[in-house]
């Protein structure tokens, strides 16, 4: 099969080393011509993923219409609020008859566009000409690159309206350490991709100040009811937190010493200010503008998110860590509910 990769940092690397694994045609896109020469050349990426060799056979261009020439499936790496840029470069630059012909659109990016509120999704269903919604699949879940690339077993999802699509994903996919499952709530596994980065914010400020294994539970724990909240008013279906893509990717994404965004949260903790915690990351933390969507989505539906207010107030209005711990915990007594 043929595969176009539109992005090239570290997941892009490493689904490209998993799918030429698999036998598959694979060509990645970079946007930055200079980077992509680079890469091309040299076929790493240290700064980003060290010790991983993209495949020689591995095409990468910065020429977006020759990365999806011969594509059947495409995937959507980009960081999500430069995605719907991407879309109208991919629609401007290849005819549509060639978009036609491409059957799915498999979107890997976990983000919530900050201007309009949109998942990945609907911001392809604006700027992809003829594309619907059974013509893409989300594939998330607990998979930080680092992992995957060196083939340790990892469990995901690939979510999408048209079931065929996703088993067909599924397929292309799957490997002794790669193992998918597949679902029909697309939305939710979208949200909750986005969603668990501004948990994960909390977690490492929690981290940074010193907290123990019981902060960690609940902040997962009350986390995971900060998701299910949102993913029902929006048309999510709850089980769908309970998954691979909600809570599985929720404790790994707190947990780990490769999560951009539980690294964000600890050096936030340690008291550098959001530029100076910006200076020292060499790859993006989703989390940070995704608080930002959040945090509208819950002001609009009328959403109690405390969690998500609070990484807010600490990475935008300089609120400090402990002191928002502190207001957390102090918030009025009442029952646990969902």
């Amino acid at each position: 099969m043929d595969i176009g990769i539109l992005g090239a940092g570290s997941w892009a690397i490493a689904l490209s080393v998993l799918l030429h694994k698999r036998g598959h045609a694979v060509a990645m896109w970079e946007y930055c011509a200079a980077e992509a020469e680079k890469l091309a050349a040299t076929r790493e990426l240290p700064s980003k993923l060290p010790g991983i060799r993209v495949p020689d056979k591995v095409m990468v261009t910065n020429d977006i219409a020759a990365a999806v020439e011969k594509a059947d499936l495409v995937v959507c790496a980009v960081p999500a609020q430069t995605m719907r840029s991407t879309m109208k470069l991919l629609a401007a630059s290849v005819p549509k008859p060639r978009l036609d012909a491409i059957t799915g659109f498999v979107i890997v990016a976990k983000g919530i566009e900050i201007n309009t509120l949109k998942l990945m999704s609907d911001v392809l269903l604006d700027e992809v000409p003829g594309i619907s919604a059974g013509r893409m699949v989300v594939l998330s879940g607990p998979s930080h690159a680092e992992e995957v690339s060196r083939e340790i077993p990892t469990t995901v999802v690939a979510a999408s309206e048209n079931n065929a699509l996703a088993v067909k994903v599924q397929k292309a996919f799957s490997c002794e350490s790669f193992r998918i499952y597949t679902n029909t709530d697309m939305r939710g596994v979208e949200l909750s991709g986005s969603v668990k980065n501004v948990i994960a914010i909390a977690a490492g400020m929690g981290d940074g100040l010193g907290f123990g294994d019981n902060t960690k539970g609940a902040l997962l724990t009350r986390g995971i009811v900060e998701m299910m909240r949102l993913g029902k008013k929006l048309g999510a279906e709850a089980s769908t937190f309970s998954g691979l893509a909600g809570i599985g990717d929720l404790i790994t994404t707190c947990i780990s010493r490769h999560s951009r965004n539980r690294k964000v949260g600890e050096l936030i903790a340690s008291g550098l200010t959001l530029e100076q915690t910006l200076s020292k990351m060499t790859m993006v933390a989703e989390g940070i503008e995704t608080t930002k969507s959040v945090r509208m989505l819950a002001i609009k539906h009328a959403i109690e998110m405390p969690i998500t207010q609070e990484v807010y107030k600490t990475l935008f209005e300089g609120k400090n860590a402990r002191l928002a711990a502190r207001d957390l915990m102090g918030r009025e007594s009442k029952p646990e509910w969902w």
